[in-house]
């Protein structure tokens, strides 16, 4: 079971189940499992879940954010997008002001977090060293990407991509998912918005510690990329 296989119609719960059975790039496989087994010391009473981390929200979601790759005591612990690390606390939190999120904070998956309307998903589904995925990496997991938005293409009406990594692995997942990127490439950069055919991509810088400690990223500023999305999206 790997992003190699035939992409088919599977529904979206199902696809989810795939993409956590994934084994395909044996330099996370191994980072994940080994950082699962050691853990860290503040969650040392924890099992982690140490698996690829599918997209969460729901299936018919108007609004998608593409992050970069789960964090390895984040998302690699608690087996669900941006929950459980620095990140999450500042994303999380702004879903909530805007009215996307059903609380403030997202802490394990069985925390009763509901998000309205949008679902989140990453291009690189396991954790990497160094928060780094290499390029071989990115290529590889691209196929999983590609099938979510295909089977989020019905309802889609906007995206928010988190960083440049994350902008230069969506891209071409949108093309091949049958959405007409231009040509060249729009480059990233915070606040861009790119038509494309029926949909609204928005550039965002990521919700990282180095963003958001240093003032790059406020909480306003991410506030306003969300609003935006949100509205491009028709909800609410």
């Amino acid at each position: 079971m790997d992003a190699d296989e035939p992409l088919d119609p599977t529904p979206l719960p199902a696809l989810d189940r795939r993409v956590a059975g994934c084994r395909a790039c044996p330099r996370l496989v191994e980072w994940r499992e080994e950082v699962a087994r050691t853990k860290r010391a503040a969650f040392a009473d924890w099992t982690y879940w140490g698996r690829p981390v599918p997209g969460f929200g729901p299936p018919d979601a108007r609004l998608l954010i593409v992050g970069l790759a789960p964090a390895a005591h984040g998302g690699n612990r608690t087996g669900r997008m941006f929950t459980g690390d620095r990140s999450g606390d500042v994303l999380y939190q702004a879903l909530y002001d805007v009215g996307l999120a059903s609380q403030p904070t997202s802490v394990s998956a069985d925390d009763g977090l509901a998000l309205h309307g949008v679902r989140i998903t990453s291009p690189v589904h396991c954790a990497p060293p160094a928060n780094k995925p290499t390029p071989r990496e990115r290529d590889t997991c691209r196929p999983w990407l590609v099938q979510e938005l295909r089977l989020l293409r019905p309802t889609l009406r906007a995206a928010v991509v988190l960083g440049a990594f994350g902008w230069q692995a969506a891209l071409p997942a949108f093309t091949e998912a049958g959405w007409t990127v231009p040509r060249p490439r729009p480059a990233f950069a915070h606040g861009v918005r790119v038509p494309l055919d029926g949909l609204d991509l928005f550039g965002c810088f990521h919700v990282s510690q180095r963003n958001t400690f240093t003032g790059r990223l406020t909480p306003e500023m991410l506030r306003e990329v969300l609003r935006t999305a949100a509205t491009a999206a028709g909800l609410g």
